[in-house]
């Protein structure tokens, strides 16, 4: 796996509450810095002139159809018979690969609320993704499987930041594994903005993961 002049790269602001996509495509590279024609937004069709410092998250697919996502920060721009802007690049290992599937779940704990019957209930979840998540249940709740339900989720980030979503959802199963009662949660109703918050955080995980991987070996 490599990223190769033409190669399509697809990025999407972090940190910003704004859902937006860019277009564009890799002109030149050298060592940790690749080189991009000006990006197009995928909604308007406009050319787009990123802010030096500006942070995105980056994904694209190889030759053999698998995707990969890697963090990026605009550096500065070149001048020439094609305008180029200058993005970092980590080194391969850096590069994540994205799971073949709707939505990445990721094993991280994270606050999770409930609220049937204006009663709230509190919980810790094992898991996350843009599509639901796994609470672990330690007391008795009034909710059971096939209910409808607000589910509130705390997302914090590395920055210090802290998002907080607020979604629709629906029991869809509880169940019992090593003695730990689980109900799985599916979100019916997020909305882009809060969606999108839910992918980089699962993304922001991912990166940490992969971090501490490399770290360990």
């Amino acid at each position: 796996m490599e990223l190769k002049m033409g190669t399509l790269l697809t990025l999407e602001p972090i940190y910003t509450e704004r859902v937006e996509k860019f277009r564009c495509r890799i002109v030149e590279q050298h060592n940790n810095v690749i080189f991009i024609d000006y990006p197009v937004n995928v909604l308007t069709k406009k050319t787009a002139f990123l802010i030096d410092g500006a942070q995105f998250r980056v994904t694209f697919s190889t030759d053999s159809k698998e995707n990969y996502a890697f963090t990026t920060e605009v550096l500065g721009r070149k001048a020439g018979n094609v305008q180029m802007i200058l993005l970092s690049c980590p080194p391969k290992e850096g590069f994540i690969k994205i799971q073949r599937r709707e939505y990445v779940r990721i094993e991280t704990p994270v606050d999770v609320a409930i609220e049937f019957n204006n009663q709230f209930y509190q919980f810790k979840a094992e898991d996350i993704s843009a599509g639901g998540t796994a609470i672990l249940i330690k007391s008795p709740v009034g909710f059971k499987e096939g209910d409808l339900v607000k589910a509130f989720v705390v997302l914090p980030f590395t920055n210090g930041d802290m998002s907080y979503v607020e979604t629709d959802a629906i029991i869809v199963r509880i169940f019992e594994r090593d003695e730990i009662r689980i109900a799985s949660v599916q979100f019916t109703d997020t909305d882009d903005v809060d969606q999108q918050h839910i992918v980089r955080f699962c993304f922001e995980r991912q990166m940490l993961f992969r971090k501490k991987e490399l770290n360990e070996k």
